[in-house]
């Protein structure tokens, strides 16, 4: 049994280029498998994205385990992370997360403001996604841009891509926007945020009696913690 803390999925470098025609393999042999979906690269796109930094190789000691590329399109508007493939012989074991977790976090460094996507018909990758904070998105909130849907001519099911103007296939798209994590930031930011006025609003006087301060002291308390910074305005 394969172990996942045997092997190092890194960024990919021209130092794996000798791996190109194994990974194309793998693709098509992954496409064959599961009857649909991967769409077969030519080997110098496969060496371009390696060059440019833009895919993920997994490696047990010298052995090809798997890997992933990105791809951009519309001006950078978009990133998909494309052709994951897992061998047969590392399924099973968190490998695919790993390498998806990686293309992601390259993804998000190379492209901060992108809309990250992807087409997918495997379960389980539909899952992983999810993990990562992609949503199910209809065809029409991804790229429009042609040479993304040219990409699909390769795969067995493109026909039924044609068939309903490129608004549904067996694929799911899955979209992860940045502006989503942004508002999530400024959503918890303004719940933990208590204003002068909000705090004032609930003081009411009190006496001496009892120990207890005076709505005078509190708020001198106040003032003071605000000349501190513990109370933002």
């Amino acid at each position: 049994m394969k172990n996942i803390k045997d092997i190092k999925v890194i960024a990919a470098n021209v130092a794996h280029l000798d791996y190109v025609a194994k990974i194309n393999d793998s693709i098509d042999l992954a496409s064959k498998e599961r009857g649909t979906g991967i769409a077969r690269r030519s080997d110098e796109y496969i060496t371009q994205k390696i060059v440019e930094g833009k895919a993920i190789i997994a490696l047990d000691g010298t052995a090809f385990a798997g890997f992933c590329y990105i791809e951009s399109w519309g001006h950078n508007r978009f990133v998909a992370n494309s052709g994951l493939i897992v061998v047969r012989d590392y399924r099973g074991i968190g490998l695919a997360r790993e390498i998806k977790r990686k293309a992601f976090e390259l993804s998000r460094e190379k492209f901060p403001n992108a809309k990250i996507f992807g087409l997918t018909t495997g379960l389980a990758v539909m899952k992983i996604n999810h993990e990562l904070g992609y949503r199910p998105v209809t065809f029409s909130e991804l790229t429009d841009d042609e040479d993304f849907w040219k990409g699909c001519q390769s795969c067995v099911n493109y026909d039924i891509l044609t068939r309903t103007g490129r608004s549904k296939c067996l694929c799911t798209g899955m979209l992860f926007d940045p502006e989503w994590e942004k508002k999530k930031v400024k959503k918890v930011e303004k719940s933990k945020k208590i204003s002068l006025t909000e705090i004032i609003g609930k003081l009411k006087p009190k006496s001496h009696s009892g120990g207890k301060e005076s709505g005078d002291n509190r708020f001198k308390k106040i003032i003071q913690n605000l000349s501190d910074g513990t109370v933002r305005q």
